[in-house]
């Protein structure tokens, strides 16, 4: 038996595919209808049309295929801006360089010491008396006998002094006093002034035994070395401070006295000056002859020598000039003849009454004179 000969005949439904029997007027499935000649016409037409090409792509390729479009992209708006002169070129910014200024270190400057100067005082004038000499002239003031000669034009061998001549004699030049020194605080001083022996500590000494053996105090022996107990050992070396030996009984010391001074060198007034009624005052003034001590001071004698009743005054000063009062001015209009001279003196003691009692320190000065008038001379009757 033929396969083909049993097999029913049957037709495809054009629009959903579907297998049908040939004689069938209308798909079961979609309900299309085949009995029009015309409408199959089209249908068969339709079918039989092309249809478009299904491309499938996988996630990554779809990923791969976007980035290339935005490079591409990217690339052709560079290009076109470039070509118009708008794309903004970064520019290298240069890097700062900073550079290192030195200050350099300022000089400490020394502030010098200030040396005072000395003002020269003018000269004073002397009347040449009989029997002076520029030498004797000199030696009384204190001055060279070249000082003399220059400031008064005179001959080399000041021969040509004439009595009654007026010379200008200079003021000494004063010694300028030598540097200051630095002077060391009191207790440095007194440690550097204090006599001390070396002293290894033996075989069974202490510190009491020791501080009998040398007179010191124990106590003394610990302060001077800045020992903090009793205890020494052997080896160990002190100071024994001599200077803190307790004083050994007996007689006190008689106190040295100061070698003496030398004779002040007087230098106004001149000898032989003279003081009118217009004078109220006399100022007398000498050299120093050093650095006098707190018990120490200058006596100055004036006397009257022209005085019947021999007045006479007596003063002390620590300075080198005195003031000579005018109650010591003559009553009369006669010159009367002042002798004055000064000497260095040093309290001895006391009197009963507290007041101090004074012992010479020095050589007395060369006496000198003046004049002094103390009253208008009278006026005569004419006869």
């Amino acid at each position: 038996m033929s396969t083909t000969a049993n097999n029913p005949k049957t037709k495809i439904c054009p629009t959903c595919g579907t297998r049908l029997g040939e004689g069938s007027t209308k798909c079961l499935v979609c309900g299309e209808r085949f009995d029009a000649p015309e409408k199959a016409a089209q249908t068969k037409k339709s079918v039989q049309g092309s249809t478009m090409p299904k491309i499938t792509l996988s996630l990554p390729a779809a990923l791969g295929f976007l980035a290339l479009f935005l490079v591409v992209g990217a690339a052709a708006v560079f290009f076109t801006l470039q070509a118009t002169d708008q794309v903004v070129v970064p520019t290298d910014i240069p890097t700062a360089t900073v550079t290192v200024t030195i200050t350099p270190t300022p000089t400490q400057t020394l502030t010098p010491t200030l040396v005072p100067t000395i003002t020269p005082q003018p000269p004073f004038e002397y009347t040449v008396a009989t029997g002076d000499t520029c030498g004797g002239i000199a030696v009384t003031f204190g001055i060279s006998v070249q000082s003399v000669i220059l400031l008064n034009n005179l001959s080399s061998q000041c021969t040509n002094l004439v009595v009654g001549q007026v010379l200008q004699i200079p003021y000494p030049t004063p010694t300028p006093l030598p540097p200051a020194t630095a002077t060391p605080a009191d207790d440095v001083a007194t440690e550097q002034a204090c006599e001390k022996v070396n002293y290894t500590v033996q075989a069974n000494d202490t510190l009491s035994s020791i501080a009998a053996n040398y007179a010191v105090p124990q106590d003394a022996i610990k302060s001077f070395n800045g020992l903090s107990s009793d205890s020494v050992f052997l080896g160990m070396p002190i100071q024994i401070p001599l200077c803190m030996r307790a004083a050994t009984p007996g007689p006190t010391p008689t106190p040295t006295t100061p070698p003496p001074y030398p004779a002040p060198n007087l230098l106004l007034p001149t000898d032989g000056s003279s003081f009118t009624l217009a004078d109220d005052v006399v100022t007398l003034q000498w050299s120093s002859v050093g650095t006098l001590r707190e018990n120490e001071l200058y006596r100055i004698t004036v006397e009257d020598v022209t005085d019947a009743e021999g007045r006479k005054l007596v003063e002390y000063a620590s300075d080198t000039k005195f003031i000579v009062p005018v109650s010591f001015r003559p009553k009369d209009n006669l010159p009367h003849v002042m002798r004055w001279s000064v000497s260095s003196v040093r309290q001895v003691g006391s009197d009963d009454q507290g007041n101090p009692i004074w012992g010479s320190a020095g050589t007395l000065s060369t006496e000198r004179v003046f004049s002094w008038t103390g009253a208008a001379p009278e006026a005569t009757e004419a006869p």
